[in-house]
């Protein structure tokens, strides 16, 4: 019944807000205020540390292409975006965060009266930067228009459409797509003011100091705020926020009840791999559509990644069983539950993020003989199994196993298993196999 009330409310409000035109609600002095308030607070900000992201951005500057940043909220999308005003200049842009709730009902055909604003307040520029635009329905158009008339468009959003094929259409491929992750392990050194030692020069300490951090970094994730902020649980706040306002909320689902449960045990099982018609049974939903929308709507809030195991039919991996990760192993780690510690499983969790971040042209492995490697890449040629130890319960001979068994299914010629430490080159069954510290392989890639 509450969920019902909730529903009419923004039902109600929004038929109110649109009724009223955007501009028409404020007066001439308010509609200033928030513009330079908005501005002011945008420049005055922190600017953290360099994203290794913004070398891509910098690359387009000179483009006539929009740059759209998409990523998880919280991860540092305004951050990024403060990088680049600097880059540019205080007084060569325009700035607003569509997220500030004074503009909850603007909408694309509005434009042209910011637009205006913007002038009067501020003069002639070339460049708009806008934060969580995803907010404004049909944005797409009015940045189309703007982009013909000569504009530079630098943009984030919290939804991975922003991304989306729909989007390539509209914008006839003149945009650059760029997904911020949370902090990579060289990103969370810097945060942490921890030097980045040089991998060919390596001592017994500094090994060990880098496995100390590893290990603390699969812990606390890559948030930035909830690493600056460790008192505070804003992890699990951050998934709450997700999960029920830009969810459950915004597209008013009413099993909310269901999509909580799901998404419950999706976080404390990283590197599972689902099976939609089980999932289907085991949260007793309708049908496999309704699991594969939650779990659509998920991976488009950016809280888990999901990936196909590969097969050469294209029809077949879809219906073959999934491999789902979250997006930060702090916040696998601090909401999912799990009876003992999770190592392992978030160390496949961190090296998928670690590839993710280079290509979305990854996929898992079955052999016909149920052997299981952990990621393929078939642009590489390159298997890559992630083990915690080697040394435990046969744990080299079964990953050997599974590495010959797929190198000769898929023709694959070269693998690495990434472990606690390096070890010698090896050969199995005519396969070259590295045997690497993931360590230092999360600085090397």
């Amino acid at each position: 019944m509450d969920d019902f009330i909730d529903n009419e409310r923004i039902l109600v409000y929004d038929f109110i807000m649109n009724e009223n035109g955007w501009k028409s609600r404020w007066s001439f002095d308010q509609l200033r205020a928030m513009l330079l308030e908005q501005f002011d607070a945008f420049w005055e900000r922190e600017s953290g540390i360099q994203r290794s992201a913004l070398a891509t951005v910098e690359k387009a500057v000179s483009l006539p292409h929009a740059v759209i940043i998409s990523g998880l909220r919280r991860v540092g999308k305004s951050t990024l975006l403060l990088q680049i005003a600097h880059k540019i200049g205080k007084n060569n842009f325009y700035y607003l965060n569509f997220e500030d709730d004074r503009f909850i009902n603007f909408r694309a055909e509005d434009m042209d009266d910011l637009y205006q604003l913007f002038v009067e307040f501020f003069g002639v520029r070339k460049i708009f930067i806008f934060d969580e635009i995803q907010n404004v329905k049909g944005w797409e158009h009015f940045v189309r228009r703007f982009m013909d008339l000569g504009h530079k468009f630098y943009i984030s959003g919290s939804n991975a459409s922003l991304l989306s094929k729909d989007l390539g259409t509209l914008l006839t491929g003149r945009y650059v797509p760029i997904e911020l992750f949370p902090f990579s392990f060289q990103e969370y050194l810097q945060f942490n003011n921890q030097a980045i030692p040089d991998l060919m020069r390596m001592k017994t300490s500094d090994q060990a100091q880098l496995k100390h951090a590893l290990g603390e970094y699969l812990i606390r994730g890559g948030i930035p705020d909830a690493l600056k902020y460790p008192e505070i649980p804003l992890t699990r706040t951050l998934y709450d926020d997700i999960l029920y306002r830009d969810i459950a909320a915004r597209l008013r689902i009413d099993s909310i009840e269901s999509l909580k449960q799901l998404a419950f045990f999706l976080i404390s099982n990283p590197g599972a791999i689902i099976s939609y018609n089980k999932l289907k049974e085991r949260f007793k939903l309708g049908s496999v559509n309704t699991i594969s929308s939650y779990i659509a709507l998920m991976e488009n809030s950016w809280l888990f990644l999901v990936i196909n195991r590969y097969a050469f039919s294209v029809k077949r991996q879809l219906v073959l069983p999934k491999k789902i990760y979250s997006i930060d192993t702090g916040m696998a780690e601090t909401v999912g539950f799990h009876f003992s510690p999770n190592t392992g499983k978030l160390l496949e969790n961190l090296v998928f993020l670690t590839l993710r971040r280079k290509t979305s042209e990854i996929y898992y492995y079955a052999t016909a003989g149920d052997y299981e490697v952990d990621f393929f890449l078939p642009e590489e040629g390159l298997l890559i199994q992630v083990a915690q130890n080697l040394e435990k319960d046969g744990t080299r001979e079964r990953e050997f196993r599974a590495l010959a068994a797929t190198a000769k299914e898929l023709r694959v010629e070269k693998a690495i298993i990434l472990t606690d430490h390096n070890e010698n080159d090896v050969v199995v069954e005519q396969l070259p196999v590295q045997i690497l510290s993931v360590s230092e392989w999360l600085l090397s890639v």
